[in-house]
């Protein structure tokens, strides 16, 4: 007959657990796949320009470092409602959660309180950035009504551009039947462009439909 201790050992072996097997490494943690225009610009544009610009360096060619998606909604301060409407649009639009953005003073004549919520803001970098730039030229622009082409106008000497854009509905990602209200927004494209003709050359190499140029260097 088997003594107390090896019937006590063979109870303690049935209550332990057989030793789950060594998982696979997780596919979710393997690198991301650079975006289609991250990789048309590391191919294509940086010798394009390099090129047309004769640099000498790979380092002085021009980049594109952020996007800002800043919507403005005065009316949220009779109803904030439109600006809680606005913010979720916004992180719709971009995929990233907005930062509010408040009234830096008061204003008697729209009856504006300093410290007020007045609009929502987003910052897109790296891929992020480069997947919405992608959305936004191939999906959102055609989309435009009357749509011909986007001004050279709007560069600011330092080779930045911003896009006034007057209706959010031009996103897919917006339900239009869902919609408060059609609000406006500015699209800035931060860039380290010296002169906005290098900037020109940028965008247009990532396929920016201009009307025509008249940049200057």
């Amino acid at each position: 007959m088997a003594s107390k201790q090896e019937k006590r050992e063979k109870t303690e072996q049935k209550g332990k657990k057989a030793p789950e097997p060594v998982k696979a490494a997780s596919n979710e943690k393997m690198e991301r796949v650079p975006n289609r225009l991250h990789s048309v610009y590391k191919k294509e544009i940086v010798p394009s320009l390099m090129k047309k610009f004769s640099y000498t360096s790979v380092m002085q060619v021009p980049k594109l470092v952020k996007i800002v998606v800043n919507f403005g909604v005065g009316d949220a301060v009779s109803d904030p409602k439109l600006l809680e409407e606005a913010i979720k649009d916004l992180e719709a639009i971009t995929g990233q959660k907005p930062s509010v953005r408040k009234a830096k003073k008061a204003i008697s004549n729209f009856k504006l309180r300093e410290g007020v919520n007045i609009g929502a803001m987003v910052t897109l970098r790296k891929e992020q950035m480069y997947e919405f730039l992608d959305r936004f030229i191939n999906i959102a622009l055609p989309r435009v009504r009357d749509f011909r082409g986007l001004s050279d106008k709007s560069f600011d000497g330092r080779g930045n551009y911003t896009i006034g854009v007057k209706e959010q509905i031009i996103f897919p990602e917006i339900n239009v039947d869902k919609v408060v209200k059609i609000l406006g927004m500015d699209i800035s494209f931060v860039t380290t462009a010296m002169t906005d003709n290098e900037a020109y050359e940028l965008f247009s190499a990532f396929g920016f439909p201009f009307r025509k140029k008249e940049v200057r260097a």
